[in-house]
């Protein structure tokens, strides 16, 4: 991320064969080792018992306990590890988050300030909902105020340093950044900027 340097995965990604199926979470048999992997419902949906998968996975360890958290793709990860930076945010909710709506369209509304798309999540109250947006808000600002040579980003890079916080690539950052900018005045503002860049990524 932009704003802070990942924890370093141990296990990062999982290919494998789904052996269960289990209420939020599936076994996905890799090498003869099990892994429990706890999935969002869409992701859960999409997988059948005998079925090949990949997941990108989040490898939470703490003195009481280990979980493995699954995702179709790199963004959805990287938006699940950027929420849980946020005050209040465990794994569960983040999980429940994500996997509400595709992840533009989340993060759109979260720079949009529309809470309402937070607190229809279970789990999220009105002043979760608040502290996500606000955080999150400034987290991707100064990410985007970070970027570029000599303290002077250019439009671009600024946004695309910003796009990279919320967990998306170099090339998806940097092709919806250009899109973003190319659309936009010369004037327009940071927020304004993440804002366009997302709505390209929503198209895509």
């Amino acid at each position: 991320m932009g704003f802070g340097r990942r924890p370093e995965r141990v296990i990062a990604s999982l290919t494998g064969s789904v052996a269960d199926i289990d209420g939020d979470s599936l076994i996905l048999e890799v090498g003869g080792i099990g892994y429990r992997v706890h999935c969002g419902p869409s992701t859960l949906a999409a997988c059948r018992a005998g079925s090949s998968v990949k997941l990108h996975t989040h490898h939470l360890v703490r003195e009481d306990l280990q979980a493995l958290y699954g995702f179709r793709t790199p963004e959805e990860l990287g938006f699940f590890e950027l929420l849980t930076t946020v005050t209040g945010v465990g794994p569960k909710v983040a999980l429940a988050i994500v996997s509400s709506r595709p992840v533009a369209d989340l993060q759109l509304a979260i720079f949009q300030g529309d809470e309402a798309v937070l607190t229809a999540v279970s789990g999220v109250g009105k002043r979760l909902a608040a502290r996500i947006v606000l955080e999150l808000k400034e987290k991707v600002a100064a990410a985007g105020g970070s970027a570029g040579p000599s303290g002077s980003p250019s439009a671009e890079s600024e946004v695309v340093a910003a796009l990279q916080a919320l967990g998306y690539s170099a090339t998806e950052a940097r092709e919806a950044g250009r899109g973003a900018v190319a659309a936009l005045p010369p004037g327009a503002s940071l927020e304004e900027r993440v804002k366009g860049a997302l709505r390209v990524l929503r198209r895509d």
